[in-house]
């Protein structure tokens, strides 16, 4: 299948923002300044589709793009560093634990980690999170182009067996290696029951 048509649909802070119509979800989590909106706009194929920036924290809500008319992107805030307050960051925690817990619509979990840093206790709870509500997780591997072959296949090993997984999709915005890829196992993750 391929990415057709896609367009923002709107931002939300509440559970009573979120769409009603039934349609299935994919969202996208990671770290503050991942490159989550980054995937997102070049996996559409639309530049300006998610809203960038080099500071972390850019992304504050709950996002929804709505996908081929039939399925949406949801791109969620950051974890970790973010220059807000602690208020801020409780709520956003509070937010998106109440999206993942509660969505019947969400197929899976688009989880991005930079390739350049180890996971720590924040990605190993993320997993274990998801897990635990039975959430399939596609795992991205991001900012890969910043790293020689030699080096990106240890980080693509050391990824794997630290957080117990068995497939990484390597992933470079820039040299779009890794979308056919990923764009496939998402809708893998939409053709599941």
């Amino acid at each position: 299948m391929r990415i057709l048509s896609a367009e923002f649909v709107k931002s939300c802070v509440r559970k009573e923002e979120l769409p009603r119509d039934g349609l299935p979800e994919v969202a996208f989590a990671g770290r503050s300044n991942v490159g989550k909106s980054t995937l997102i706009n070049t996996i559409t194929g639309r530049k300006k589709l998610a809203h960038t920036s080099s500071t972390p924290g850019k992304t504050r809500r709950i996002n929804y793009y709505l996908v081929n008319r039939r399925f949406y992107f949801v791109d969620m805030p950051g974890y970790g560093y973010a220059r807000v307050s602690r208020e801020e960051r409780r709520r956003w925690q509070k937010m998106v634990e109440g999206y993942l817990e509660g969505r019947g619509e969400l197929k899976g979990v688009v989880v991005l980690i930079d390739s350049r840093r180890e996971p720590d206790e924040l990605e190993r709870a993320l997993y274990d999170y998801l897990a635990s509500m039975g959430k399939p997780v596609v795992t991205v591997l991001t900012k890969v182009d910043k790293l020689s072959k030699n080096r990106l296949s240890g980080r693509v090993e050391a990824i794997r067996k630290g957080l117990g997984i068995e497939r990484v999709v390597p992933f470079s915005a820039r040299t779009g290696m890794g979308r056919e890829e990923l764009v496939s196992a998402i809708f893998d993750l939409l053709d599941r029951d």
